[in-house]
């Protein structure tokens, strides 16, 4: 979509006289032309003879800044813009190393399952014979779990599977881990706070486990443009790990609006039916369904990003509900888009997206995170995500491919977004937040050790891969206290027939 086309479907979302000062700003985001770079001589013949079959001439100059890093033994963050081609970066090494090698392995961390699913069409696609890859999550079924431990080489999972099913297990993969050359975690800016603490221990369980087998794999991370990148990725791995931020890719033009729904009428005059009288403006998810519903209209693939499962279910019920009666034959290309579908609901979601069936999306951040939906036209942002970051990356879904694309952010009815849409050299002219993460917090990082106890002993020589020592040491003496170690010469054992129970996805625990 050009520029122009971006200004046009403004314009029509703009008709109604009604609508005209809803618009309070708009941002325009120049083109960049992309600064390609010839592949690497390592890199496999027939993966860049698959490659060019897939669309890809040339690659861009930072994918392969970043492949050289990782092929060389260096740990490498790539954080580029959305769309810049990430995977690239890691394919090309982790690919070539299972093309030279038969048994080599590539282990593949995604934060949600559609992005795996995602990667994993893409890899097929290329339709190499020596590349085993599959999924190992939740959703894969019993009797395929024994093939992916026994055969699979690049291997795409999610740390929740690593954490409960790959390391308390590891002699099942023995195999696999010996001989694991990279690891990838992709999109790994998602990965902060508590449960970013949680997912940097996983890590140096991982790291332990494969010294275990003889193993010291390369850590390849894909994140989004983000402030310091290496700062957070070494934090996040416990290694050194070198930045390549400079996106050659190609960028079409954005026109951002910041979209401020209306008064409701009924308190228009000042009798507000908010606190303390206060004006009361119309709900923005049903100002983002309008808006779903109007970009549809005019043949212009949209994803609407809505911050709850709820939100979305409702944004697409009342977008189809208006194109039911202005455009009944469009009604069926809307849906919701969220986590907790069944498998198969969501496969066929994702098709559905792929293949352009769907024409509006309304979804949570599930599709926030780099599934390759390409062709979009338009994104719709319900209210303030959170980070600057996660607003650059729900925008940069749309205008893949060098292409235009517009971005609507509407305010939700509060003191933040109000402020956002009337100042917005607070939303354009700041750079993008530092992820910020502490693996050395007690209450995370003393159940780990628990963990990393009961997959092999502690040892005096593991002391130093989580952190502080004296730290470590205090949360040991502690663990040993409450009899869930025992202390030997040799070091510290798990002395219960149970696993630990761990949930990365809360708080920690009792240090």
């Amino acid at each position: 979509m050009t520029s122009s086309r971006a200004e046009t479907l403004l314009s029509r979302l703009c008709l109604d006289p009604s609508r005209a000062d809803r618009v309070t700003h708009v941002e325009h985001v120049p083109a960049r032309s992309g600064r390609p770079a010839d592949w690497p001589a390592w890199a496999a013949p027939l993966l860049v003879d698959r490659l060019r079959l897939a669309g890809i001439e040339r690659p861009w100059a930072h994918q392969v800044q970043a492949a050289e890093l990782a092929r060389g033994g260096s740990s490498v963050v790539v954080a580029t813009g959305t769309a810049s081609g990430k995977s690239l970066a890691y394919l090309l090494p982790g690919l070539t190393a299972l093309m030279d090698d038969d048994r080599a392995g590539v282990l593949y961390l995604s934060p949600t399952k559609a992005l795996a699913t995602d990667q994993l069409r893409a890899i097929r696609a290329l339709n190499l014979m020596a590349v085993k890859a599959a999924t190992y999550d939740g959703d894969t079924p019993r009797e395929e779990r024994d093939w992916v431990r026994r055969h699979g080489r690049f291997v795409l999972t999610n740390p929740d599977m690593l954490h409960r099913g790959i390391l308390p297990r590891h002699g099942d993969w023995a195999p696999y881990l010996r001989h694991l050359r990279y690891v990838v975690v992709d999109e790994c800016h998602s990965y902060r706070g508590v449960f970013g603490s949680h997912v940097a221990l996983v890590l140096r369980r991982l790291r332990r486990v494969c010294a275990r087998y003889g193993a010291s794999p390369v850590f390849v991370l894909a994140s989004a443009t983000a402030s310091h990148p290496e700062v957070s990725a070494t934090r996040l791995t416990g290694l050194p790990v070198v930045p390549v931020t400079d996106d050659a890719s190609p960028r079409g033009t954005t026109e951002f609006a910041l979209w401020e729904p209306p008064l409701m009428p009924a308190f228009s005059s000042g009798q507000g039916g908010g606190e303390n009288g206060a004006a009361v403006r119309r709900s923005a998810t049903a100002e983002t369904a309008d808006l779903l519903a109007d970009l549809v209209v005019e043949g212009a693939r949209t994803i609407a990003f809505v911050r709850s499962r709820r939100g979305a279910e409702a944004v697409a019920l009342n977008a189809r509900r208006a194109l039911s009666e202005a455009a009944p034959e469009l009604a069926d290309r809307v849906a919701a888009y969220r986590a907790g579908y069944l498998p198969e609901e969501r496969r066929e979601l994702e098709r559905r997206l792929q293949s352009g069936d769907l024409t509006g999306v309304a979804a949570t951040n599930a599709l926030e995170l780099g599934l390759d939906v390409s062709g979009l036209d338009a994104v719709v942002l319900t209210g303030w995500p959170g980070t600057v970051a996660s607003v650059w990356q729900q925008a940069g879904r749309a205008g893949r491919a060098g292409q235009g694309a517009l971005a609507v952010f509407v305010a939700r009815d509060d003191p933040l977004d109000t402020y956002l849409v009337h100042h917005p050299e607070a939303l354009f002219g700041r750079p993008v937040e530092t992820t910020v993460l502490d693996p050395g917090n007690p209450y995370v990082l003393g159940p780990h050790l628990g963990c990393a106890a009961a997959e092999l002993p502690l040892t005096e020589a593991d002391l130093p891969l989580f952190g502080d020592e004296h730290e470590v040491r205090l949360l040991l003496a502690d663990l040993v206290r409450r009899g869930v170690l025992r202390s030997r010469p040799r070091g510290w054992f798990w002395t219960s027939r149970e696993r630990p129970e761990v949930d990365i996805r809360g708080t920690g625990g009792p240090p």
